[in-house]
């Protein structure tokens, strides 16, 4: 495991060696150019409070292909009855104290979610690179939403919350019927849940992660503040 001795150490060992729980290396800071070298090579951060950085590349890896995204009747009830607005960058730090505000009944709890990630990936939003999807209720209220970091043709999910049913569900639907239009590939989920599973992710092999990446990676990264497209269609 490779141990960062300063900040700007910005090296990585291949994920190969990472631990089989998939821890890769250890320390560092949440630096923007440390967070994107991470980001291109597949490791992702990932430790509670009191802890140094800790820095992963699980295999297998749970990704969501976007035509492989699962809408049940009762989501699709949800958004065809527009119960919810949906838009693109426009709280991404709301979304992220919604993150990372507790969950009753959930092991993922959001306290992972600490003060230097929080500004650290609010500084990934300011330069363009990280990005929110927000769900307002009819009176304005953000009710759920979701962030992640978008490199070349890939979205690396981070977290997701929701204050009513389906909310981010919803947010999530919007999010992949855009990113189809832009000819994205995938959703890196990180790590296998059974609410991802039922939501048509799926748990690939960490090589097979590796080479898609960087076909992904290939492509411009888009970056700026996103939109999603006055025509979007959610679900057929």
């Amino acid at each position: 495991m490779r141990e960062f001795q300063t900040d700007n150490d910005y090296f990585f060992p291949p994920v190969e060696d990472a631990s089989p729980e998939g821890l890769l290396a250890i320390g560092g800071d949440l630096s923007v150019p440390r967070l994107l070298q991470a980001y291109r090579q597949g490791i992702f951060p990932w430790y509670n409070p009191g802890q140094p950085v800790l820095w992963w590349a699980p295999d297998p890896r749970m990704v969501l292909y976007l035509n492989d995204f699962k809408i049940s009747r009762s989501l699709r009830k949800s958004i065809k009855h527009r119960a919810y607005e949906i838009t693109l960058d426009k709280a991404f730090a709301e979304v992220m104290h919604g993150c990372a505000m507790p969950r009753r009944n959930e092991i993922d709890n959001g306290t992972w979610i600490t003060a230097s990630m929080y500004d650290a990936y609010c500084e990934l939003h300011r330069l363009g690179y990280a990005h929110s999807v927000e769900a307002w209720s009819a009176n304005g209220e953000l009710i759920g939403g979701l962030y992640g970091v978008a490199l070349g043709r890939v979205f690396f999910g981070e977290s997701m919350f929701s204050r009513a049913t389906d909310a981010s569900k919803v947010a999530l639907a919007a999010l992949v019927a855009q990113l189809k239009t832009w000819s994205f590939h995938l959703v890196d989920c990180q790590i296998a849940s059974d609410h991802l599973i039922r939501l048509g992710a799926q748990s690939i092999s960490r090589d097979r992660f590796a080479v898609e990446l960087e076909e992904s990676l290939a492509h411009d990264d888009s970056k700026g503040l996103w939109q999603l497209d006055s025509d979007l269609v959610l679900c057929p």
